[in-house]
């Protein structure tokens, strides 16, 4: 069952990333968004963003956040986690970072944005619940073909992970960042 899923990710550090990973797996995938739209979307402020994102997360059954070098503690990133979490959707985490850019280069692994983001109500992390995947290859297109071969069991597996989070059917637990 191919599973509707939006992607988030470090817009102009791994946009190019991003694309490679959307036009090549099997999961549907959120639009991307062009620079002109997202100018006019952060033009109206923070409001408009979080109304834009409201409406990318809306049927879609899980957030996969490619991880690159400086994806961990964007503000807009982490929103998107914890909206996703907040409304019993999946969320997994996926390193792209030997995957090559739109030059060809390749960058340092980033921190788990996960460990950034605790469950209200305990000291876990976000991290101690939601996987991250870091494809086993430093070449660009093994890594493309791993997370190519693997990102539908990846959402599977995060989507039954959140249904199985405690009080799923009656409470989600809020998160914050740490």
């Amino acid at each position: 069952m191919s599973h509707k899923v939006f992607l988030s990710y470090h817009y102009k550090m791994d946009q190019w990333r991003a694309l490679l990973v959307r036009n090549s797996v099997s999961v549907d995938c959120n639009a991307p968004v062009s620079d002109k739209e997202w100018d006019i979307i952060t033009r109206g402020g923070d409001v408009a963003v979080e109304r834009w994102i409201g409406a990318q997360l809306a049927g879609r059954h899980c957030v996969v956040v490619l991880i690159g070098p400086a994806t961990a503690g964007r503000m807009w990133i982490n929103h998107e986690v914890r909206q996703a979490w907040n409304e019993g959707k999946g969320v997994v985490g996926v390193y792209v970072h030997n995957l090559k850019d739109r030059i060809g280069n390749q960058s340092a692994k980033g921190a788990n944005p996960f460990d950034r983001i605790a469950i209200s109500g305990g000291p876990d992390r976000l991290s101690s619940v939601v996987k991250t995947y870091d494809p086993p290859y430093t070449m660009s297109g093994e890594v493309h073909a791993y997370i190519k071969n693997y990102l539908d069991e990846w959402v599977e597996e995060a989507i039954a992970i959140r249904h199985a989070a405690p009080n799923h059917a009656h409470f989600q637990p809020a998160i914050r960042n740490v």
